[in-house]
């Protein structure tokens, strides 16, 4: 559907006449670019992004999204897992977008494609839960082929009968084609593009208006539109799932053991120096131990104390890697206060040269 309003001057003629420019399809797609090129820059991969990245650029996951990170829904919408997933959403909404903005002006083009990406990304929440990590423009996108389809069955009356066909039955073959195809792959976010092409079809016709300088649109079926947008919304808020695991505990657990891999190798370091001391034959047998014992084994005893107070659930990703580390560090802090006792006893323990196993 490349370049259209070329290919069919009427309806290309009467809109770009009454909206020429589309500053607002030039900057989403400039937007979704300078995001993804930021990313690069970031630990992004050019080809797949991991999904550690793409959630802490904001991308859509149930516990995190339902932990009162709201926004997830917004920023989504422009993040993509690579440059072929960016570059067949920016070709798309290109071809369809260019029509729309003119069919229905700047403002409401922008709104049919925020509240379509929004809405399809919730979409995407009720139907994938707690399962995938979902972002990408595609939501936003099918919104705008829904508001075309609209657009174009309204003013069919009045548009030439073979541009109508073409149009229209492109329109429909690309929209049902795609999402037949998403229920075929199951890496695509189906849901969202579900989602946000329903939305498209009921915002398209709540901010519909006529080809034609002066065309009246019904009022009733703009009210009917907006009340079943709004009941839908209502039903997904419902038949929200509830998240497998707390967000924010995870993130406090991530932290924690972030900094613990810190401390220990602060720890090992402190250990080659006091056996480096050892070698000196600078201290006593009673020093060397009480200097172990502050050393080392109080500091593995403070952050033992602290890791096992973290909030515990075995659903937390990160949950399995805590255990191990309570386990290592309980092995560190006795097996240095077993050679501590031994010195302050006036005892010659093997002192190991490399840091405690």
């Amino acid at each position: 559907m490349s370049d259209l309003t070329k290919n069919w001057p009427s309806l290309g003629a009467a809109i770009k006449q009454r909206t020429p420019g589309i500053p607002v399809t030039k900057c989403l797609i400039a937007a979704n670019l300078l995001v993804f090129v930021l990313m690069l820059f970031n630990g992004a991969g050019f080809w797949h992004s991991p999904n550690n990245i793409q959630l802490a650029w904001g991308a859509n996951f149930g516990p995190a999204t339902q932990d009162g990170e709201w926004w997830r829904l917004f920023t989504a919408l422009f993040l993509h897992f690579g440059a072929v997933h960016l570059t067949l959403n920016m070709i798309a909404f290109w071809d369809g977008g260019q029509l729309v903005e003119r069919m229905y002006g700047h403002w409401r083009y922008l709104m049919i494609y925020l509240v379509s990406g929004l809405l399809g990304n919730l979409v995407s929440l009720v139907w994938q839960g707690n399962q995938a990590v979902s972002g990408g423009a595609s939501g936003a996108i099918f919104g705008i082929y829904g508001a075309l389809i609209v657009f174009l069955w309204q003013e069919r009356a009045v548009l030439d009968r073979h541009e109508f066909r073409w149009l229209f039955g492109g329109a429909c073959v690309f929209a049902i084609a795609t999402i037949a195809l998403g229920f075929m792959i199951p890496s695509i976010d189906n849901a969202a593009h579900i989602g946000g092409f329903v939305t498209g079809l009921l915002s398209g016709l709540m901010l519909m208006r006529g080809l034609q300088e002066h065309a009246v649109i019904p009022r009733l079926p703009r009210l009917v539109a907006g009340a079943v947008l709004a009941a839908a919304v209502g039903f997904m808020l419902i038949k929200l799932p509830e998240p497998k695991y707390n967000w924010g505990e995870e993130l406090l657990l991530q932290k924690q053991i972030n900094a613990f891999i810190q401390e220990d190798q602060a720890i090992n370091r402190s250990w080659l120096n006091i056996m480096h001391e050892s070698k000196q034959g600078s201290v006593t047998y009673l020093e060397l131990g009480e200097q172990i014992e502050s050393d080392i084994t109080d500091r593995y005893q403070e952050r033992y104390e602290a890791l096992s107070k973290l909030p515990y659930d075995s659903n937390l990703p990160s949950a399995a890697q805590l255990e191990s580390i309570l386990q290592y560090t309980k092995q560190k802090r006795d097996a240095s206060r077993a050679i501590a006792e031994e010195l302050k006893q006036g005892k010659q323990p093997a002192l190991p040269a490399k840091p405690l196993p």
